[in-house]
């Protein structure tokens, strides 16, 4: 499998109030300065990883979209001094869909993006506001358009399952979504994340939350009518047409290598985990110092690899194969799996065994954290 590598540009406008994200607000940034952090940071990850052959390059954030086209395009161009790029590499870029940001997709393009995903989240006013975006949906609107003139392929956000969202509400939001044409959509329920504002608001009753059976019945409409579609659910929050699907989010969940530069990016590499300095100023000291941004390096013990793979497969709509899994990571099935636990939830109907594929159906995926935690074997990170 290529090897990905993942850019995180810390920076944001304003902190949502629903993200958990390594994000923040910065009256001013050295661009300068970062352009040698990074570009001395992924120097350091390509001597390590040696001239592999690179499948995609992502830049997440924060809101990467805030960077100017000649970092982008300098950092692309530097990747592809270090790795050999797939003829069909894909290159991705996170945006908001502000008027001011959508202006530079054309530089973005040029600058080697073929990839976008905008983080439209709703396409309704007072949405958006109690989400806390800087956009409207008129402009939502508008960079979709524009996106869609610039880049090979063009993915958004939605946010569903908020505070008081009827199920004809979020037919009609869905329904709009889906006639743009778009050939991914990566379509997630609202989740009240420990340490963030929404954190705090919900503690203090300002909103309340759909009750499990209005969400669960929610996530099962939104996999039938991307289905009807043509973008079937690939992922559990994510749909694709087929072959437009994320090849980087698939390498993670595939358990393939992946190196991660920039502010608290993550990154597995050989069996190592790796994780950079979260606050930007920390992680600008770190690289300036030592030549990279690292704050952790870890040895990952093959059960824990293997605990991480069945987690991150399990996601994805093709499934694994434990057997194959086992092999790789020199351990035994039964270790994988429960199993006599996997046959209980396969009677129940929660995950389906077919060609040695282990899949979770539809019903699974309602309660998917509930289920790993179940059937992965609960010695699994005992083992060496």
């Amino acid at each position: 499998m290529a090897l990905a590598l993942y850019i995180h540009w810390p920076f944001c406008l304003k902190k949502c109030p629903y993200c958990d994200f390594n994000s923040h607000v910065r009256s001013g940034v050295d661009i300068g300065e970062w352009e040698r952090a990074l570009l001395s940071d992924m120097a350091y990850e390509a001597r390590i990883t040696g001239k592999r052959e690179l499948g995609s390059i992502f830049f997440g954030g924060g809101t990467p979209s805030l960077m100017p086209p000649t970092l982008v395009e300098r950092l692309i161009a530097q990747a592809a001094e270090h790795w050999t790029f797939a003829a069909d590499i894909e290159i991705t870029l996170e945006a908001n869909p502000s008027s001011v940001e959508s202006a530079k997709f054309a530089d973005l393009a040029r600058a080697g993006v073929n990839r976008s995903s905008l983080g439209v989240q709703s396409f309704d006013d007072k949405t958006l506001k109690f989400l806390g975006r800087l956009h409207d949906a008129g402009e939502a609107v508008e960079a979709i358009g524009i996106a869609q003139k610039h880049f090979d392929r063009v993915s958004f956000d939605l946010i569903y399952a908020r505070p008081g969202q009827t199920r004809a509400q979020w037919q009609s939001e869905l329904g709009a979504a889906l006639a743009f044409g778009t050939g991914h959509l990566s379509l997630y329920q609202l989740t009240i994340e420990p340490g963030t504002r929404f954190a705090t608001d919900f503690r203090k009753g300002a909103f309340e939350m759909p009750d499990e059976e209005i969400a669960s019945e929610l996530f099962e409409f939104t996999r039938f009518r991307t289905k009807t579609a043509g973008l079937p659910a690939y992922e559990t929050s994510n749909h694709a047409r087929p072959g437009e699907e994320s090849r980087h989010n698939l390498t993670y969940w595939r358990y393939g290598d992946y190196v991660g530069i920039g502010p608290g990016a993550h990154g597995r590499r050989g069996g190592i985990a790796t994780q950079r300095h979260r606050k930007p100023e920390n992680y600008l000291s770190a690289v300036a110092e030592a030549g990279h941004g690292l704050v952790e390096q870890r040895v990952l013990p093959s059960g824990e690899q293997a605990a991480e793979a069945m987690m991150m497969g399990l996601r994805l709509g093709e499934g694994v194969d434990p057997s194959a899994l086992a092999a790789r990571f020199g351990i035994t099935e039964n270790c994988l799996l429960d199993a006599e636990r996997t046959k209980l939830v396969e009677q129940l109907g929660f995950v389906t065994r077919e060609n040695g594929r282990l899949r979770v159906t539809g019903r699974g995926m309602v309660v998917l954290d509930s289920l790993i935690a179940e059937i992965v074997g609960p010695d699994l990170m005992d083992a060496p």
